[in-house]
């Protein structure tokens, strides 16, 4: 399929699938798209599987915006909670939603983004009616096995919601790249499986030759040990001290450590001016996003946090940013450092998405199918590679990819004939149709989808009606606490159980807004020896839950009692 020909499917306002081999001009594709959309006065979201692939679009992760974060499933407790969380229900006004890189997506996690739609747009079209483009080449890198999907790779496309989405493949075939380029043929020959000896021929001649050029190659490497070695020994080769910026932590030893896993965060970060480095957070303010790269150039004079001047030639300062686990929306740990990793190298799986003027690579512990691929594809011509070494599976695909490639360029062929028995005239006017009714006339459409079906698994909503802005149920607690009325007087004054008001209290802590001084007179109601026994269970505790600790003492100590050392315990 030619780029205009999936253009006019895109304004048509079909749920669309936009692949290609690299340098198909997919990503210009998008921005066409988005720029075409935003001219007409149409809201798109625009999102990717991963951090830098969004810096390219100049989005956020699919998985910041959509309320999903690290959600493995969704529970009707979980949407609820979202419904009332003011950013995710006004990322969802959104008419349009894009998700690049798709293929780095599990299967669920789309199914989730999808029961999070239709839930909070009250509407049981997939996703909720809105238009979803999703952009990427399945021969790129599969999903991290992670949740449900550990052991076994787990595509977007056999999601649920892909089946229902009724997706459109546009398989973009023009190649924008050097037409000529032996690395073409390479990548060609790894996306068809046909890879052999004749392969490494080209790319033998690129064995530690540095890039034509003087820029500066990009180290690409398959595990982060590599790239941890030599992002030390470069940040070493800088003539100056280090600053050290640690990791604070709060909270329990499992969770603590769970949290440590989950992100990219360092427990002892070491930093000098002239230091390349990466974010690895979304900003709230939009400042920068996980994978948002550059320089430090100096080091804030009043606190001392480092200053960074980004690629884009933008200044922010990093200050230290927490990354919460939320049980109930009560904070059970933290972690506080500041958003930045070391950058000089990076592994194979963060360098998805980009474009490389040079690089070098070592391909020679490539550990799963489409890494060598992707590694590769990310050079624009065959001298900008140095590479160091190769491996057989640096030149392979999953055997899957390859059957549903097969399957996605039939689909694409059946697009194009259909477009094909359209006039000009008929396009425009389908076109302008949807400008007006999907797109423009959205709140409208929603307006009436409840009563077209229920939506499965969802409690029936009130309607809504204007209330005047109420106090947090947990901030009228703090204020009784200051009183030092005892958790049976807060709970009789509040009609409330003791069990509800130390949940209050665990998240008020939780936000920092009080601390063990505020709560010593709560001591005062259990007998110190039994305290100390509660206490030094708790200490030997991984996760703080109250149910274990319950039934080491066969219920001589009640849940209130146990509740109120846990305000202790961390």
């Amino acid at each position: 399929m030619q780029q205009d020909e999936a253009f006019d499917l895109l304004k048509m306002g079909k749920n669309v699938f936009l692949t290609g081999a690299a340098g198909s001009g997919k990503t210009y594709l998008l921005n066409r798209y988005i720029n075409y959309l935003k001219d007409n006065s149409v809201s798109v979201a625009v999102t990717a599987s991963t951090g830098i692939a969004a810096t390219h679009l100049q989005g956020t992760t699919i998985h910041s915006w959509s309320g999903m974060g690290i959600r493995e499933s969704i529970s009707d407790k979980d949407l609820e909670k979202l419904l009332t969380t003011p950013r995710v229900k006004k990322n969802y006004k959104s008419k349009v939603l894009i998700i690049d890189e798709i293929s780095m997506l599990h299967k669920h996690q789309l199914d989730i983004v999808d029961a999070i739609a239709k839930y909070i747009l009250e509407c049981n079209d997939p996703f909720g009616g809105m238009q979803v483009v999703v952009c990427g080449d399945f021969f790129q890198l599969p999903p991290v096995s992670s949740g449900p999907s550990y052991g076994e790779k787990q595509f977007a496309f056999e999601a649920t919601a892909w089946k229902n989405g009724d997706f459109h493949v546009c398989y973009l075939h023009e190649q924008h790249r050097q037409g000529d380029d032996p690395l073409i043929n390479v990548l060609n020959d790894i996306r068809s499986g046909t890879a052999g000896e004749h392969t490494k021929v080209p790319l033998r001649t690129r064995y530690k030759k540095e890039p034509h050029g003087d820029m500066r190659a990009t180290k690409l490497y398959s595990r982060n040990v590599n790239v941890d070695a030599i992002n030390e020994q470069e940040l070493a080769n800088i003539a100056a001290d280090a600053k050290i910026f640690k990791m604070g932590t709060e909270g329990w030893g499992a969770l603590v450590d769970g949290l440590k896993k989950s992100c990219l965060a360092q427990e002892t970060l070491r930093l000098k001016i002239g230091a390349e480095v990466m974010f690895i957070k979304n900003d709230n303010m939009g400042k920068f996003v996980n994978g948002t790269r550059g320089v430090v150039v100096n080091f804030d004079k009043s606190e001392g946090w480092p200053v960074v001047k980004t690629y884009d030639n933008e200044i922010i300062i990093a200050y230290p940013e927490e990354w919460k686990y939320e049980d109930n929306g009560v904070v059970r740990a933290t972690i506080t450092q500041l958003p930045l990793r070391l950058a000089w190298a990076i592994t194979i799986h963060k360098s998805q998405g980009m474009t490389l003027d040079a690089a070098e690579m070592d391909l020679g512990d490539a550990f799963e199918p489409g890494m060598g691929y992707v590694a590769l594809s990310r050079v624009r011509r065959l001298d900008g590679l140095k590479l160091m070494n190769l491996n057989e599976m640096a030149l392979k695909v999953h055997p899957a990819i390859l059957l549903q490639d097969k399957v996605f360029k039939e689909s694409s062929a059946d697009v194009v004939r259909h477009l094909q028995t359209l006039s000009e005239r008929d396009l425009a006017e389908l076109q302008q149709e949807t400008l007006i009714g999907r797109f423009r006339g959205y709140k409208a459409k929603l307006a009436g989808s409840h009563s077209a079906g229920s939506i499965p698994s969802l409690k029936e909503k009130a309607p809504k009606l204007h209330k005047e802005k109420q106090i947090p149920t947990h901030i009228i607690t703090f204020e009784m606490l200051k009183e030092n009325l005892s958790l049976e007087e807060i709970a009789e004054k509040r009609t409330l159980s003791v069990k509800t008001i130390l949940g209050h209290i665990e998240k008020l802590r939780g936000l920092k807004q009080i601390d063990n001084s505020h709560l010593s007179y709560l001591k005062d109601v259990i007998p110190q020896e039994d305290f100390d026994i509660i206490l030094a269970e708790f200490k030997k505790s991984e996760d703080g839950k109250l149910k274990p600790i319950f039934d080491k003492f066969d219920g001589k100590y009640s849940y209130s009692y146990i509740q109120v050392v846990r305000l202790f315990a961390v």
